[in-house]
Formats: C-alpha cells, sequence, structure tokens
C-alpha cells in the first residue's frame, strides 16, 4: 500500500483545528501534526484546505440483492465515497431480506468485492426469526434491525413477545425504525376515503404522524429500560420524540441513543409543492417546527448522530401517485455537503460538525480505529475546499438512479479527495478503485 503524505491542511479533529501535515503508512495514520518530514508515494499540497475524519453513515439502503435496477454496492459505495463518506452500515430489506446468517454473510462477501468504502451489514429482525438473531457476532456486525413501522416482506415486527424477545437476549445494539403502524393503516384509510388514489403529497406527515412516531418511540425506549438493552433510534424525525432522549452523560455512556437524517434538517414540509414524491420518506418530512428543534436537539447532543437513510428509487418509480410512488431518497454523495452549507451559515462550527458526522458515530457503535484523525488509527480522510461553488447536475451525479432532489442546488465547498483505509479512492473527479474498502469491527 502507497504512503501518502497530504501537506500543509487544516486537520479538523477531536474539538480543534490545527494546521500541519498528515503521513499515511501502511493504511494507518502513523504522524499528524506540524510539518512531517517524510518521502512518500504520494504527496498532496492542501494549502488552505481542511481534512476531516472520514464521514461515518450508519444507515443506508443499497438495495443489494434483489433491487439492483434501483442500487447496488458498487454504484452506491462510489458515490459515497465521492461525497466523503468512508464508511457506511447498511439495511437489511433488501430482496431476500437478511433474516439468517448466511444472507448476512453473503452480503459481506459481495461488499469485500465490490465496495470502494468501508461495510458493515445489520442482521434483520422479523416476528418469528429470534433464533437467527441471536448468534450474530457482534465483533464484526455494527447491529440488529427491527422495524417497528412498515418495511418492505417480512421485516415488519409488531408482536410485543418477538420485541421483548429480541430487547430481552440481544447482546448487542438494536436499531429501530419508529412508527406506529396500526395509526399509519387507521390514517391512510381515511386519507383514501377522501381522496382516492390521488392522495396529495402533502398529507404524508399526517398519514405518518408525528404522535405515530412517538407512540412507537416510546414503546422501544420503554422495552430498552425494562432490559437494559442498547437502543439506537434512527431517524428521528420530530420534537415531539426529542424528550425521550439525554444530553446530560457523555455519548458512551448513553444505552440510549438518537440519530437525524440530513433530509429532516435540510427539507420540511413546504418543499413538497415543488419537489413531491421526490421527497417522500418514512418516517415523514414534517413542518419547520420540527426541522428547528431537530437542528436545536443536534447541537445540545439530544440527537447524537447525523446520517442520510439513502434510499434511492429510479424516477419512474418515483413518478407513480402518492400510494403506489416508494418512500426513499437518495443523499449519500451530498450529506456532507448538506451539513457544509449549515457550516456556511454559521449555524455548525466545523468541529461540531465533525463530531457527529465522524467521532459519534464510532463511539456510539465501538468501532475499532475509525472515526478520528489520530495516529494508529485506520486512515479514513476526506479532505475539502471549502471556497469551491458547484452545482448538483445529472452530470456529477453517481447513483444508479441517476436523480437527486438536490438537482440544480448550489453548494459552497467540495470533496477534493477520499482516503479509504489508507487507499486514495478519489481525487479531483476521478476514482481509484485497485483496492476495497474494509469490513468495520467493533470493541464491544
Amino acid at each position: 500500500m502507497k504512503t501518502i503524505l497530504l501537506k500543509n491542511a487544516h486537520l479538523v479533529n477531536g474539538g480543534k483545528i490545527i494546521e500541519g501535515d498528515l503521513f499515511i503508512k501502511g493504511g494507518r495514520i502513523e504522524r499528524l501534526g506540524g510539518i512531517i518530514d517524510k518521502n512518500a508515494a504520494i504527496e498532496i499540497d492542501l494549502s488552505g484546505k481542511y481534512v476531516l475524519p472520514g464521514i461515518i453513515d450508519d444507515q443506508v439502503h443499497f438495495r443489494e440483492p434483489g433491487l439492483m435496477h434501483k442500487a447496488d454496492l458498487y454504484t452506491e459505495a462510489r458515490a459515497a465515497v465521492a461525497g466523503g463518506i468512508t464508511s457506511f452500515m447498511e439495511m437489511p430489506n433488501t430482496k431476500p431480506p437478511v433474516l439468517n446468517q448466511r444472507l448476512l454473510e453473503e452480503k459481506y462477501e459481495r461488499a469485500a468485492k465490490k465496495s470502494l468504502a468501508n461495510y458493515s451489514f445489520y442482521m434483520g429482525a422479523s416476528n418469528d426469526n429470534l433464533e437467527d438473531v441471536l448468534p450474530t457476532n457482534p465483533q464484526n456486525v455494527c447491529g440488529i434491525k427491527v422495524f417497528m413501522g412498515s418495511s418492505t416482506g417480512k421485516m415488519l415486527v409488531d408482536d410485543v413477545k418477538t420485541l421483548e424477545g429480541i430487547f430481552s437476549k440481544c447482546p448487542m445494539l438494536i436499531a429501530t425504525h419508529c412508527e406506529d403502524e396500526a395509526s399509519i393503516r387507521v390514517a391512510a384509510v381515511a386519507f383514501r376515503e377522501k381522496y382516492g388514489e390521488e392522495v396529495p403529497i402533502a398529507c404524508h406527515p399526517e398519514i405518518r404522524s408525528a404522535a405515530g412516531c412517538l407512540k412507537s418511540s416510546s414503546l422501544a425506549l420503554g422495552l430498552a429500560k425494562q432490559f437494559d438493552a442498547r437502543l439506537h433510534i434512527l431517524h428521528i424525525s420530530t420534537k415531539d420524540e426529542l424528550g425521550l432522549f439525554r444530553n446530560d452523560i457523555p455519548l458512551r455512556e448513553k444505552r440510549v441513543t438518537a440519530e437525524v437524517c440530513v433530509h429532516h434538517l435540510h427539507f420540511n414540509s413546504d418543499a413538497y409543492a415543488t419537489k413531491g414524491t421526490q421527497i417522500k420518506c418514512n418516517p415523514a418530512i414534517k413542518d419547520a417546527s420540527h426541522q428547528n428543534a431537530l437542528f436545536l436537539a443536534l447541537l445540545d447532543n439530544r440527537l447524537d448522530v447525523v446520517a442520510t437513510d439513502h434510499a434511492p428509487h429510479t424516477w419512474e418509480e418515483k413518478q407513480n401517485s402518492y400510494f403506489k410512488a416508494p418512500s426513499g431518497l437518495p443523499l449519500i454523495q451530498h450529506s456532507l455537503n448538506l451539513m457544509l452549507e449549515f457550516y456556511q451559515q454559521g449555524r455548525i462550527s466545523l468541529e461540531r460538525m465533525v463530531e457527529k458526522m465522524c467521532h459519534a458515530p464510532a463511539e456510539c457503535f465501538r468501532i475499532a480505529g475509525r472515526g478520528f484523525l489520530e495516529e494508529g488509527y485506520w486512515a479514513d480522510v476526506v479532505f475539502v475546499d471549502l471556497e469551491k461553488e458547484w452545482a448538483v447536475s445529472k452530470e456529477n451525479i453517481f447513483y444508479k438512479c441517476g436523480w437527486s432532489p438536490l438537482e440544480g442546488h448550489a453548494f459552497k465547498g467540495r470533496v477534493e479527495g477520499t482516503i479509504v483505509s489508507g487507499h486514495l479512492a478519489f481525487h479531483k473527479g476521478q476514482f481509484f478503485e485497485e483496492k476495497k474498502g474494509e469490513r468495520l469491527l467493533f470493541e464491544r
């Protein structure tokens, strides 16, 4: 593996920004800070530019196997790397759904051959596979995924005894999608009676309501407290749920943590008028009062981690009427830019942004040797030109689906290069794919 020297950079790490060099050898950060007098196979002068730890995205849907007309591990990992994401954790609701250990390991085998980024995969839970869930290895699998709201196939877990079994017996992190399925079904019937099949997309946050989110999150929290389980609630979307989470103890001591996604911070329900089903997702994007409260909760540490819930569908699929249009939007290439936009607006510092996108996911999941610019850690690194102005267009989108709800949006700040496990995987618009990413390991 080639040695790499990044010179004259602003290094953002651990709540500080320092100026200096960063030297990478054998896939690891060997030295950082000050002037490093070493020869390297690759030397890059980053005068005026910023170096961050690689972004860790704890929730993505790359659609492989079974849904590869939408996305796959190869295309979406490339898009991730182009956006500064060096590690991802992918969901089990593929076809077939990942509900046993054999299917889980098959995904790891696929990723080892195809993924430019580092990777981990959740083991999926259903109403009848507890015996398959329990052997999951906490040292090399990120967590157990429980859909307590709608999902595809057999993955809705709504049986109370099954939930109690998972929360009482599973020794590793349990990640939940929390929406109350019964509430959604009742609301869907009422809106279909009123509008037929042409339900306006603006009704989405009424059908998948804030009350339904709170009811399901409260159930998950109650189970976690009852059984002292390690719970991570994904994509919090409402101000109503924020009272469930603590900010008076350090992250590493929390038994319950929470994630917010970039689309719930960037969009609010006003955007349905122009974006329509492009931004249909579960849980729904809600009004500005929720959007603003989520951002404040991120800053005060009630919300711990920023992610994407990257969930691509084809453009044709998204053009369907309300009930037929699938939920989810492609985001992983642009999540860092969305957060940098908040930085450019003066709403968050670079140090705090790095904390929420790099340090916190590593601490939350106990990822071994990643998430920080530290000597001895894996060299997962992204370097950014904060002055570069550009706009999202079909010509610079790497998603297999070929579209983004951000098309035409102008950003200031652009990823110039990404190093994955010591390998320069992306630089100035070009991919270098002779080495793939690594399987994430966990200190549990």
